[in-house]
């Protein structure tokens, strides 16, 4: 679940089977706080029956048209009404989704929110158009910072067989190892971070996780990388201070790179 705010209205959207939803109940309140009776009006106009009727023949494989072509001639009487709940029980609709609870309300596909706002308003239509493609930009980022995080720690399993089989010595105890492999995570934080894990967490009592945690897109794409190299020359059995030598070049290099490029991108 995620919120917009739209104008002087804070909207919720919802995520069912992969569609984004939009509660045209928040919407609604940008015009009136009788939300049900204004959402009621806009349904039981012929246009706005025509509009759900095509859209759920195009995406909705169970929808009843024949049903639906019973609301469409009454359509315009005064005794019409319609509700999202009536055409939902009706037709078998998925363009709209009925949710109780604290966060409950009419949700709407948002191809049907859209049209909703731009009734309520074509100012809020494009605020509301304005800040969803804003949301939507920010969830592609955390996607992809996730995805150079998933990407970083399956590098890291690579990087530990490394040192698993050329610095670990047999008959170790289980604390003398993790305290090999800890040194050799904070040669790759010293590398690119400059600084070390326990040195992190020491000025930074207050946040959770660890220093990789908070690192941008491109600090993981380049510790991916690094964490490759180190794991070459430690099979190369070069020395941990040339490593990391190595690995700082390395990482000035390429970060210099992604940064050239990202700016590439906002120019």
């Amino acid at each position: 679940m995620a919120k917009i705010k739209v104008i002087d209205t804070e909207v919720t959207i919802v995520l069912i089977n992969d569609n984004d939803y939009i509660s045209i109940t928040d919407i609604a309140k940008h015009k009136t706080d009788d939300t049900s009776a204004t959402i009621g009006n806009w349904m039981r106009n012929r246009n706005t029956l025509e509009f759900l009727g095509l859209w759920e023949t195009l995406y909705n494989p169970s929808f009843k048209p024949l049903e639906f072509e019973g609301f469409k001639k009454e359509a315009g009487l005064n005794a019409f009404t319609m509700s999202p709940q009536k055409w939902i029980n009706t037709t078998d609709s998925i363009g709209f989704i009925s949710k109780s609870g604290r966060y409950g309300g009419t949700f709407a596909h948002k191809d049907i929110a859209f049209k909703f706002a731009s009734w309520i308003s074509v100012e809020f239509e494009l605020y509301i158009l304005k800040e969803f493609q804003r949301l939507k930009e920010e969830e592609q980022k955390h996607i992809g910072w996730s995805a150079h995080r998933e990407l970083t720690k399956i590098n890291y399993h690579i990087h530990t067989d490394a040192i698993k089989h050329n610095l670990i010595p047999k008959a170790l105890t289980a604390f003398q190892i993790s305290m090999v492999y800890a040194n050799e995570a904070d040669v790759l934080n010293m590398a690119l971070f400059g600084i070390i894990a326990k040195q992190w967490r020491e000025q930074n009592p207050d946040l959770k996780g660890n220093i990789r945690d908070y690192a941008s897109i491109n600090e993981l794409i380049c510790l991916s990388n690094l964490e490759n190299l180190n794991a070459l020359f430690i099979n190369e059995n070069l020395p941990q201070k040339e490593r990391l030598v190595k690995l700082n070049q390395i990482a000035i290099q390429q970060m210099g790179i992604l940064k050239e490029v990202e700016n590439k991108k906002l120019t």
